[in-house]
């Protein structure tokens, strides 16, 4: 049984930021267990992504630089990989590169963040668990600059 069937479907509610982020959970590629509720008190920057997705697999580098200059100031960052399952191969060997953690969307409970069908698509959560940044829909993906507009003031507020 996946995590998502074990965890249920749960009730539907709208996102918006601003408001409490909805629930997420997730196994990690390492087999550890990823849950929002156990990161409260940290920044966690939650990134869909495909491997066949080009504008992805571009900003990917800049959120991994981030992290590595951020993950000791409380900053996670989870990337859940929307790839089939004949493509697991290839999402883990991308994924070697990156010093952030990364989930399978199979094995990833994530029903309140809408219908996940356009990547990437990238949430904010701050430290109280409140969702910040709902994607950057008008932006062409994620960058060092941007990543410091939105992030780096929530990782400085303690």
């Amino acid at each position: 049984m996946g995590l998502t069937a074990a965890l249920g479907a749960g009730p539907a509610r709208a996102i918006a930021e601003g408001k409490p982020a909805p629930p997420f959970a997730a196994t990690l590629f390492d087999g550890h267990t990823f849950t929002l509720a156990a990161q409260r008190g940290d920044v966690v920057v939650l990134n869909f992504w495909a491997t066949w997705c080009a504008p992805c697999r571009a900003e990917m580098p800049a959120i991994d630089a981030f992290y590595r200059a951020h993950r000791n100031d409380g900053l996670v960052v989870v990337a859940v990989s929307m790839d089939r399952p004949a493509d697991e191969a290839k999402a883990r060997s991308v994924m070697q590169d990156y010093a952030f953690a990364a989930a399978f969307a199979r094995n990833a409970s994530f029903k309140g963040y809408g219908r996940v069908w356009r990547l990437p698509l990238t949430f904010v959560i701050d430290r109280d668990g409140v969702l910040r940044r709902d994607d950057w829909y008008e932006d062409p993906g994620i960058n060092a600059a941007k990543l410091d507009a939105v992030v780096l003031p929530l990782l400085q507020r303690r």
